[in-house]
């Protein structure tokens, strides 16, 4: 008989509405765990408690916590983000001065290392320039600073020389940003940064280090109380790492993964992408590995707003020209078929409206309605489009994090104010009935789910308090549809609600303790007390 462990005096957070407005099922007060599934719920009193006390289980007073399901991140990077705890946080700085200052003086303190890597830039702070010669004489070692967003890198000239700068000007030389006479000057971007900069960073780490990102990562996915994530834009390197890493540590928690497609002008390089992620799927199907698994693809329709590569249905400020997307019509249509008949589920990034749309239009030509397939980000999809999602099956794949107020002052002003008034239309997605999944896309912006939380539903800024703006008030969520998103919506998304993403009877013991439910605009003082996964205590907090 498997072991047996009674949780008893605890509250427990519905996240399927069935609670009302309160979010605690006040009908419940224990929980009977049986090796690594919940099952029993229900009252202290009941008899099925009695017979597990007496057959020897053990029991845990929760004292009057909260249990709630264990959060699912359904947008995440995991190796990248354990190696951004390695990297240089520029994220406080606003302006060129005080990064050249920070990097400085890292650089000092930190003699041992072969190059200098940072993260949390964004393009405003800089006024939208990124120069080689502006990091030149901070170091001679190659500098690389990414974007908060990740899409785009800004280096110095050590840096470019490690990069083999004339085939990526051949492959995709509009990503690399150049001079005059053809020269790159320190800004790399997009297709550029995922088809060289990445690969020739992720060449440079052993096997050893990436072990020890994965460490880190872990290590703070479960302490923030995460059961499952759904890693996006997978590839061989990373893959190898995490395979291995579960071969050897084990990883406390499921791993679903989409690989990542990038474009390809050759429609016969392209296709081979597809076919390598289908044998991936295979190899690794949900059927027989559901805890970990490559379950579909990732494509990329258009970059970010704060790069000025997201695709709007208009120009950006005064420049006459139209962004399009990083796919053709045609060439994505292909692809999504193709994937989508081979069982693989579809996520698409999409932040302009444009890129939104067409995004849309690919997976409603797939006709697969029962595939799941989804749209990362969803920025500024019109309220149309954004209802559309829901009659189309369509998962709306959000991050609120990106919503936050702080990180959007050069983002306002890149776009129109209607097109701002109305973005992150998260309430209109949840109306027109398509499934919410929240995920944070860490590295871009934190990991941290209450914090993503409140900006779901107060869309106001979890980084800077102080700020009282907020971001198309209307469109928030509620705080039962954002627990709902990041739990049981996040399952759905990965076809896993069989056996996860809920406190049920049967169900994966999956599950978190927190010290109380708090309001909307007090998410933020959220404690997590305990992580549990497939009934194991996984994490506890320090008391």
């Amino acid at each position: 008989m498997a072991p047996q462990t009674i949780f008893v005096n605890a509250r427990f957070l519905d996240t399927e509405g069935a609670a009302g407005p309160s979010l605690v099922n006040e009908e419940r007060d224990c929980m009977v765990v049986s090796g690594s599934n919940i099952s029993h719920l229900g009252r202290a009193s009941d008899g099925v408690v009695h017979l597990a006390r007496e057959s020897g289980a053990n029991t845990i007073d929760l004292r009057g916590r909260v249990v709630a399901p264990g959060f699912i991140d359904s947008h995440v990077h995991l190796l990248m983000f354990g190696a951004s705890a390695q990297k240089l946080d520029l994220s406080s700085c606003t302006s060129l001065a005080e990064i050249r200052e920070t990097i400085s003086k890292f650089c000092a303190q930190n003699e041992d290392l072969p190059r200098i890597l940072c993260k949390g830039w964004l393009q405003s702070m800089t006024d939208g320039l990124a120069l080689a010669s502006m990091l030149d004489d901070l170091d001679p070692r190659p500098i690389f600073v990414d974007a908060m967003d990740l899409h785009s890198v800004w280096c110095n000239t050590a840096a470019l020389d490690l990069l083999p700068l004339a085939k990526m000007q051949e492959a995709c030389g509009e990503f690399v940003t150049s001079d005059a006479n053809g020269k790159p000057t320190g800004l790399i971007a997009e297709k550029a940064v995922t088809a060289f900069v990445w690969p020739m960073l992720a060449s440079l780490s052993t096997m050893e280090e990436n072990h020890a990102c994965l460490d880190e990562a872990i290590d703070q996915y479960v302490a923030a109380g995460y059961t499952g994530v759904i890693d996006m834009a997978m590839d061989s390197n990373s893959w190898t790492a995490l395979e291995t890493y579960r071969d050897s540590k084990g990883i406390p928690f499921h791993v679903a993964a989409h690989w990542f497609i990038p474009y390809e002008e050759d429609r016969k390089a392209l296709l081979d992408h597809v076919d390598e992620a289908i044998e991936m799927h295979r190899r690794w199907h949900p059927s027989r590995f559901p805890e970990f698994c490559v379950i579909g693809v990732k494509l990329m329709c258009d970059g970010t707003v704060d790069g000025c590569t997201a695709a709007l249905s208009y120009p950006y400020g005064n420049d006459p020209d139209f962004v399009k997307p990083i796919w053709p019509a045609d060439a994505m249509e292909l692809v999504v078929k193709r994937a989508s008949d081979a069982g693989l589920q579809i996520a698409i990034h999409a932040i302009g409206d444009a890129a939104v749309t067409q995004a849309i239009e690919a997976i409603a030509k797939a006709d697969a309605p029962q595939g799941r397939h989804r749209i990362e980000h969803l920025e500024l999809a019109s309220v149309e489009d954004a209802k559309r999602l829901g009659r189309l099956g369509i998962t709306a794949s959000i991050q609120p994090v990106h919503s936050d107020p702080a990180i959007l002052k050069g983002y306002a002003n890149l776009i129109d104010p209607s097109t701002f008034d109305a973005a992150f239309p998260y309430r209109e997605m949840a109306k027109g009935n398509a499934c919410v999944a929240i995920g944070t896309d860490a590295p871009t912006a934190r990991h941290l789910p209450f914090p993503n939380l409140y900006n779901a539903c107060t869309r106001r800024s979890a980084l800077d308090p102080s700020l009282k703006t907020q971001t198309n008030p209307k469109s928030a969520l509620s705080l039962g549809q954002a627990l709902s998103g990041a739990t049981a919506g996040a399952a759905y998304s990965r076809f896993a609600e069989k056996w996860t993403g809920s406190l049920k009877t049967g169900l994966q013991a999956d599950f978190i303790v927190i010290d109380e439910v708090h309001a909307p605009d007090q998410l933020q003082q959220t404690r997590i007390c305990e992580t549990w996964a497939r009934g194991k205590l996984v994490y506890a907090a320090k008391q």
